[in-house]
């Protein structure tokens, strides 16, 4: 398991230095709130060997810390050292006073899960009772798969959404996934930025 560290530490390193901060949330949640410094580096777009010659802590922090977590151990196992996961993170970060960046507004990802299997799931109903039973079928489908999602928190729905183009962003404030914060720190261990 991934170490982790409070808003308040995040904030005092932040203050005390230039750690490396990379934000595993889509494009367009970065867009919408990052903690300043942060670099975007979506979860299905990490490459845990990019970061193995880091020098020094990399924090990880995602929305409220299950992504960051998962980013953390790929990072672990690709033996990258001194990786500290943020504890409920950009929103804890925000509610603690950490200087933040905000942008344009954008729907959780969270939120569009929601949407979008409730939406099968009735859409399902409505078939298997209008146009055939074995429509049905759909909505045992996405209550399965939302069980899988809730025992592996794993969610292959949330990981489906997050590859559509709105929630793909460019013109963030500072590196986004179009530059190369995506390869991670260059060689001698340095932040790379966004050109």
């Amino acid at each position: 398991m991934c170490p982790s560290v409070t808003p308040d530490e995040l904030r005092e390193a932040l203050n005390n230095g230039d750690p490396t901060l990379i934000d595993v949330r889509t494009p367009a949640e970065f867009r919408e709130v990052h903690v300043r410094g942060a670099q975007n580096v979506p979860l299905d777009r990490l490459k845990p060997e990019r970061f193995r010659d880091h020098r020094g802590p990399l924090y990880v922090v995602c929305k409220s810390g299950s992504r960051s977590a998962k980013a953390g151990e790929q990072l672990q196992s690709a033996g990258v050292e001194q990786v500290r996961t943020v504890d409920g993170g950009t929103e804890a970060c925000v509610r603690a006073g950490v200087e933040v960046v905000r942008g344009q507004k954008t729907m959780s990802l969270e939120r569009q899960v929601r949407i979008a299997a409730g939406s099968l799931v009735v859409l399902g109903v409505l078939l298997g009772w209008l146009v055939h039973p074995g429509f049905y079928g759909l909505s045992a489908f996405v209550g399965a798969g939302l069980v899988f999602a809730g025992v592996t928190d794993t969610c292959g729905m949330g990981m489906l959404l997050a590859r559509c183009p709105w929630n793909q962003a460019s013109g963030c404030d500072g590196p986004s996934c179009d530059g190369p914060a995506c390869d991670g720190p260059s060689r001698d261990g340095a932040n790379k930025t966004a050109a």
